[in-house]
């Protein structure tokens, strides 16, 4: 075969060419699309992070993670708080309802030869947990060793009488 059949505007039976429309895409074309939406992101809200840390409303706002498990006799609250003292956290009990608090402040400094850097960064959360049975407030222990808060929540013996079971009924 030679070489100009190869070429679309050389061949003799031109009727025969076949049309080809395929959308390519270019991968440096979407990068630098997804780069400058980055950026007008960035100086629209220079403050919200959201591209690097989810859908937080502000940088200085964090919402720890919470894991809330139920037995028969309590109600186990494990909460994540890495890098904060327990003097900074905040526990009350309203009702039928569980309060945290807490302001977590870090600051380094490093000082070296030719450079000084220093960081701070503050944070608050404040979470809310209703709790679905009566509790024994007297009786609530909560411990917080290695950034995770422990929080136990005996329930009352009125609660801890067993659930009644209901039917369901179809036709």
């Amino acid at each position: 075969m030679p070489i100009s059949d190869l070429i679309p505007w050389k061949r003799e039976n031109k009727e025969n060419i076949p049309v080809q429309r395929e959308q390519q895409r270019d991968a440096l074309l979407d990068l630098r699309q997804e780069m400058n939406q980055l950026f007008d992101d960035f100086f629209q809200r220079p403050f919200e992070m959201s591209p690097f840390r989810g859908e937080s409303s502000l940088a200085g706002d964090f919402i720890p993670q919470m894991d809330v498990t139920e037995t028969e006799k309590e109600i186990k609250i494990s909460v994540e708080l890495p890098g904060m003292d327990a003097e900074d956290i905040d526990i009350s009990m309203t009702g039928n309802r569980l309060s945290l608090k807490g302001e977590k402040r870090e600051e380094k400094e490093e000082k070296g030869e030719r450079f000084y850097r220093s960081e701070r960064s503050y944070g608050s959360f404040q979470r809310s947990i209703p709790l679905p049975e009566e509790v024994q407030e007297e009786e609530i222990e909560a411990t917080y060793i290695n950034g995770v808060l422990n929080v136990n929540l005996p329930k009352s013996p009125g609660a801890r009488k067993g659930t009644k079971k209901i039917e369901i009924q179809s036709s």
